[in-house]
C-alpha cells in the first residue's frame, strides 16, 4: 500500500472539486482541469479533502494507487496557485523575446526558432531566463523540455538551453602536447 495515496488532499477555499463516475474536475481561479479516474481506484469527497482508495478486488490497482493521488493532488495546486520552470540561455548571440504567444529563439542556427505555446502556458523573459508557467505541471514540464531540447548545453563551453537548477558536467578540451 502506497504512503502517499493514503494521505488526503486538502482542497484550500476558492478551489471547486466535482467528482463523476469515472472523471475528476478541478476548478480554481488560474484554470480548471480534468483527470479520468484509473481503474480499480475510488476518489471521494468530503467537505474540504480529496481520499483516493483502492477498491475491493482489484489488487493491480496499488501500482498506480500513489500516482492517482499525486495527479489529484497536482490539479488542486495547480489551479490555486500554479508551476513555473525556469530555463537559462548560454551562449554568445544566444537570445530570446515573446511576442504574444510565440517565444522568439536565436540560437545560433542559420534562423530564428519560433516556439508557439500552448494554452494555458505563458512564457517570461528577463535577462538570459525564459520562465515558463502555467496551472497544468505536466504541460509546462512537457514545454520546458520541448524548448530545451532545441540545444541542450554541450560540456565543453556549457552554449545552449538547460534548467537553472541544472549543473552541467563540463569536460576539458584537447590539452596541448610538447612536440
Amino acid at each position: 500500500m502506497s504512503r502517499i495515496g493514503k494521505s488526503p488532499i486538502n482542497v484550500p477555499a476558492g478551489v471547486e472539486v466535482e467528482i463523476d463516475a469515472s472523471v475528476v474536475h478541478v476548478k480554481g481561479p488560474k484554470g480548471s482541469l480534468e483527470q479520468t479516474i484509473l481503474t480499480g481506484l475510488k476518489v471521494e469527497q468530503t467537505e474540504s479533502q480529496i481520499q483516493v482508495s483502492i477498491k475491493r478486488g482489484h489488487n493491480e490497482a496499488q501500482a498506480y494507487f500513489g500516482l492517482m493521488r499525486t495527479l489529484i493532488a497536482n490539479m488542486v495546486s495547480g489551479v490555486e496557485s500554479g508551476f513555473e520552470r525556469k530555463l537559462e540561455i548560454n551562449g554568445v548571440g544566444y537570445r530570446a523575446n515573446v511576442a504574444g504567444e510565440v517565444l522568439n529563439l536565436t540560437l545560433g542556427f542559420s534562423h530564428p526558432i519560433e516556439v508557439k505555446l500552448p494554452a494555458g502556458i505563458t512564457a517570461s523573459v528577463e535577462k538570459n531566463v525564459v520562465t515558463i508557467s502555467g496551472y497544468d505541471k505536466q504541460l509546462v514540464g512537457q514545454v520546458a523540455a520541448n524548448i530545451r531540447s532545441l540545444k541542450k548545453p554541450e560540456p565543453y563551453k556549457g552554449k545552449g538551453i538547460k534548467y537553472v537548477e541544472e549543473t552541467i558536467r563540463r569536460k576539458a578540451g584537447k590539452a596541448a602536447t610538447k612536440g
